[in-house]
């Protein structure tokens, strides 16, 4: 009767440790899980820009020649001592993003009358162009340059069109433009060229 007894001992013995075992594999299979997850969408901007010879009415001009730049004065007569001025105002569109804006003068713009005639630019703060309006603005091509001359730095041109560059053009003819300028003509052009900044600028 021992020897069985002591056999039942031990074979509890064994499924207790069983079990045990078990509940431990058991505990170990029954880890919760959870998840999150994240996503991101995309869209490219858009930059253009649009100009203006009034400072009130923009739309496109981009090729050549442009909006033709109306002067204070008849640039058609021109005298030696004469000086005629001209506004042109460029913005973003409504839609577009934010960039900068430098002027270039074309390499034609020395043919003709071009050859005896001097101009400066300056960026003013309203739309009205005059000597006054050039005199106070800041000076984006220096007076007496030729035309083929840019400017040398670019004009922040903010986003959504919320604050144009207005330019004052100051063209003159010296005092001592020679007899041979006399019945010369010339179809200037210039090119205001626009770019975005780099990200994070």
């Amino acid at each position: 009767m021992q020897g069985e007894g002591s056999r039942f001992t031990r074979l509890r013995a064994v499924l207790a440790g069983g079990l045990v075992l078990g509940l431990g594999v058991t505990a170990t299979l029954a880890a919760w899980t959870d998840k999150e997850h994240a996503s991101g969408e995309f869209k490219a901007g858009t930059f253009s820009i649009i100009g203006s010879t009034n400072g009130t009415d923009y739309s496109d001009h981009p090729s050549a020649p442009g909006a033709p730049l109306a002067f204070t004065l008849t640039a058609n007569s021109m005298v030696p001592g004469a000086t005629v001025y001209a506004l042109y105002s460029v913005k973003t569109k409504s839609e577009s993003v934010g960039g900068s804006i430098q002027l270039t003068g074309h390499s034609g713009n020395e043919n003709g009358l071009g050859a005896y005639l001097e101009y400066g630019v300056a960026k003013i703060a309203g739309t009205t162009c005059n000597a006054g309006a050039f005199a106070e603005g800041t000076a984006v091509v220096g007076l007496k340059s030729k035309l083929t001359s840019g400017a040398a730095t670019k004009a922040t041109l903010p986003a959504a069109g919320t604050s144009p560059v207005n330019y004052c053009f100051a063209v003159s003819l010296p005092p001592n433009a020679p007899n041979e300028a006399q019945g010369t003509a010339l179809d200037g052009q210039w090119t205001f060229q626009a770019t975005t900044d780099p990200a994070g600028t």
